[in-house]
């Protein structure tokens, strides 16, 4: 069992870690963190020591106790064999086929993964971040983390400019960084399926989109760019946003509100490809037919989306292709060449969960 001096230790290494106290922060007196953690003069100062120790704190006569810079010394190794890669998710949808395809490249030239997995938070980035920068990677391959917001952790991404170390970007990147990226044209993409949406008949769209990610919201915007072009009906269009941390019943409550309206949707055009499978599986509990009641229609390309009923009529996403293209900008970076982002163009997938409104299709 974790005794009362580690307790106190990995709480003031944590809150460093995670930034809550910045370098050169002054921290708590002794006695304060008597009072936070319940312990003793001797557990604080055996715990404090530790960190002194490992470089985190250090004090100044009669002044108290300070962050040290604990993240000085991040240049990446001459002979580093390792290549670190971050992904918000990567046990399951598109993601073990990006790796894959990194791993493929990666591995015939002589280098091995990190892998590491922020849930989409930006906590556990920085913890992943701080992981990577330890470890001496040689370079980071990253999907951002909640893209849209502001990031807390952009300290740690100047240190690593700073510091030289190849890093580039997929699925999306951070506006504020110029590192290379592989992504996907998110706003064409939309637009061409809600063009084909609207090509079928289908006026009231609903369109389901997650806005902390950036991808999320360049495909909203290619949802509105394709209504501008049809203003006559524009006002139909119906759109419902979330965010990666709020439950589905958030927006099953908003599909059944619009549902029920006199012109309801005919059509829900779906983030990703996994939000669709779970969109399906709510309409048909509730007893509604696809796409004969509403067609749906997702993104990415999802390799369990040809094999639901109705198969699902989406846009492809590179996936491999794409982590063979990060590796290969990857090698090129640390051999010091310059390098182009790449932006793939998502194609149509037609199968069997989009028809005209009202009509029936055989799968």
């Amino acid at each position: 069992m974790e005794n009362k001096y580690q307790k106190v230790k990995d709480a003031l290494k944590e809150a460093i870690l995670s930034g809550k106290y910045q370098i050169d922060h002054k921290l708590p007196t002794e006695t304060e963190m008597m009072e936070q953690f319940n312990v003793s003069r001797y557990t604080v100062r055996r715990a404090v020591g530790d960190l002194e120790t490992e470089h985190f704190i250090y004090r100044i006569q009669g002044g108290g106790m300070f962050v040290q810079d604990w993240h000085k010394d991040w240049t990446t190794e001459s002979d580093s064999n390792m290549i670190g890669v971050i992904t918000t998710h990567f046990a399951d949808y598109i993601f073990p086929r990006i790796i894959y395809g990194i791993d493929q490249v990666i591995s015939d030239s002589g280098y091995s993964l990190l892998l590491g997995n922020t849930h989409n938070d930006h906590q556990k980035e920085r913890k992943n971040l701080i992981n990577m920068l330890n470890g001496k990677v040689a370079g980071l391959i990253i999907e951002p983390t909640q893209s849209a917001l502001p990031n807390p952790n952009m300290d740690l991404y100047q240190e690593i400019k700073d510091d030289g170390i190849p890093v580039l970007f997929i699925n999306a990147s951070y506006p504020q960084l110029d590192f290379p990226a592989v992504t996907t044209d998110d706003v064409g993409g939309e637009r061409r399926i809600i063009d084909y949406l609207l090509e079928l008949g289908h006026e009231s769209i609903a369109g389901i989109f997650q806005v902390d990610d950036i991808q999320g919201v360049h495909r909203m915007n290619g949802f509105v760019q394709a209504y501008q072009q049809h203003p006559e009906i524009s006002y139909k269009s119906n759109l419902i946003m979330y965010q990666s941390g709020d439950d589905f019943t958030k927006i099953t409550n908003r599909i059944d509100s619009y549902l029920a309206t006199e012109d309801r949707p005919t059509a829900i055009a779906c983030y990703n490809d996994q939000l669709a499978i779970r969109v399906q599986a709510y309409l048909k509990s509730q007893d509604l037919r696809i796409p004969e009641d509403v067609s749906v229609v997702g993104f990415d390309n999802y390799q369990m989306a040809q094999y639901l009923s109705p198969s699902l009529t989406t846009l492809s996403h590179e996936k491999e292709i794409m982590g063979q293209d990060a590796a290969k900008m990857m090698l090129k970076l640390l051999d010091k060449q310059d390098v182009q982002s790449i932006t793939y163009d998502p194609q149509l997938i037609i199968r069997h969960s989009a028809g005209k409104p009202g009509k029936t299709v055989q799968d």
